[in-house]
């Protein structure tokens, strides 16, 4: 039996990757195979909490941008990431896996309140848990979310999953030729190059409390487990070299 790396992790997951190739919406193939892969991972013992996006529906700054006030608009984002945990939980529930929604906006006909050290208990119960509604707090991204929670929980790695890329390059592979692929890196690169993994905030969150992240492509089956296991796949980020 091999023993995974990481004993409590954070899948964080946006809302385009569950998408897939429509870029809106849901697709219903992805969030079954995603499903799959969390249960590969469930078996192996490993602690499971799950923090999905909504940019498959809304994003906050594109409301803003047509002129919406901001925090109406990243209130609207945080209810689109409630729909995705929702479907993701459908989906975790006929793999057999036990899962339960908490929501950082009270919503008590549709998730548990976010309360943490209820969250660590369904945890330590091998309970699925998916956090949704973002912070509950406008201007602050899903992936700041994941920091946060991560942080909160006492998780040992929060694992990226991305639908177009696998790993982080030092620009566009779409679009540049020459974009290199980085195997590590500390969160002083990311955010002095300005790299696009996440916000400036959840990087910050991430260094200070030192969570590693690891950021893969979550298309290919059995990545989720890989990445549990400590194998060599997409791009390690923490907070010191090594």
């Amino acid at each position: 039996m091999s023993v995974a790396k990481y004993k409590r992790v954070v899948i964080k997951l946006s809302g385009e990757a569950l998408a897939g190739e429509a870029g809106f919406g849901l697709s219903p193939e992805i969030i079954k195979t995603v499903a799959k892969q969390v249960k590969e991972v469930v078996d192996l013992g490993v602690e499971v909490a799950v923090v999905v996006g909504g940019g498959n529906y809304w994003r906050g700054k594109v409301g803003s941008e047509m002129g919406m006030e901001r925090a109406s608009a990243d209130y609207m984002g945080m209810l689109a990431t409630v729909m995705n945990s929702l479907a993701m939980q459908d989906a975790l529930e006929k793999q057999g896996i036990e899962t339960r929604v908490q929501s950082s906006i009270v919503m008590t006909q549709v998730a548990e309140p976010y309360i943490r050290r209820k969250a660590v208990r369904h945890l330590e119960k091998k309970r699925v848990v998916i956090f949704a509604a973002g912070t509950g707090n406008p201007y602050f991204s899903t992936d700041t979310t994941a920091a946060l929670r991560a942080a909160e929980i006492n998780a040992d790695a929060i694992l990226m999953g991305k639908n177009n890329v696998d790993g982080i390059y030092s620009a566009d592979p779409k679009l540049d030729a020459n974009a290199v692929k980085y195997d590590t890196l500390t969160y002083l690169d990311v955010i002095q190059q300005g790299l696009q993994v996440m916000d400036s905030t959840a990087s910050t969150l991430c260094m200070d409390n030192d969570i590693p992240l690891v950021v893969f492509s979550i298309t290919e089956e059995g990545n989720i487990k890989r990445a549990v296991m400590g194998e060599k796949i997409g791009t390690v980020v923490r907070r010191d070299a090594q």
